[in-house]
């Protein structure tokens, strides 16, 4: 008599945004594969490394924006904390803008959250199989940078900012004063001053005045693929 053959246990996902909804939505997506099991959620950064420590999931689905600490920040202190879980970013952001960070940081995968359920599920498939995920777009992009052929678009001034810097880059290149910058990233307007001041020395600019220009071109030029 031939023994049963056993079957694996479905993967564990821990979905990571502040958003409730987007929370439920996404379990249910997950849901309809019989490997995946949504495994718990959490709202923001603390949070969620608590639950990586008690649930122990395979992937952790993470946004990138999250109250206090960036998804960034999560991802390095996940890859110092809990090596083994492997992390795929779901966000509303341009990938262009963020994709290489997140790698960097340690994340193994950027999906957009316009992609929709299907490709979401395709990504974290490939994730779980210990691949990368990123658009074909954007793997074409990442190649050039490391075969050499855009070492332009590497040795940009921007590089040199700290994924926080960064965040708070974008929020001057859409026009956002202080208070709502502090607001939206859930930091103190002394903060997002300290923030400024760094990026201004280094960008080399000598004024806000400056850097409020530079960052509105930089974001215009982002939006038009320049």
């Amino acid at each position: 008599m031939t023994p049963p053959q056993k079957t694996r246990p479905p993967k564990k996902i821990l979905i990571v945004d502040d958003h409730p909804m987007i929370r439920e939505g996404l379990a249910q997506w997950i849901g309809h594969d019989p490997g995946l099991e949504v495994c718990g959620g959490a709202g923001d950064a603390p949070e969620a490394l608590e639950k990586i420590a008690a649930l122990k999931p395979d992937l952790v689905l993470t946004d990138i924006t999250l109250p206090g600490k960036s998804g960034l920040e999560l991802i390095k202190d996940i890859q110092a904390q809990h090596p083994r879980a492997l992390v795929l970013v779901l966000s509303m952001h341009d990938e262009t803008l963020y994709a290489e960070r997140v790698l960097r940081a340690g994340g193994r995968g950027y999906i957009m959250k316009e992609e929709g359920g299907k490709k979401i599920a395709q990504a974290i498939r490939q994730v779980l199989d210990g691949q990368i995920y990123v658009s074909e777009k954007m793997s074409a992009k990442i190649l050039e940078v490391f075969s050499g052929h855009g070492a332009d678009v590497a040795a940009s001034p921007v590089e040199k900012l700290t994924d926080r810097e960064f965040e708070v880059f974008q929020l001057i290149g859409q026009g956002l004063e202080i208070k709502p910058m502090a607001e939206k990233l859930h930091l103190s307007p002394r903060t997002i001053e300290v923030h400024r001041a760094n990026i201004k020395a280094k960008l080399n600019l000598n004024s806000v005045a400056a850097l409020i220009g530079y960052a509105v071109r930089w974001a215009e030029s982002q939006n038009t693929g320049a």
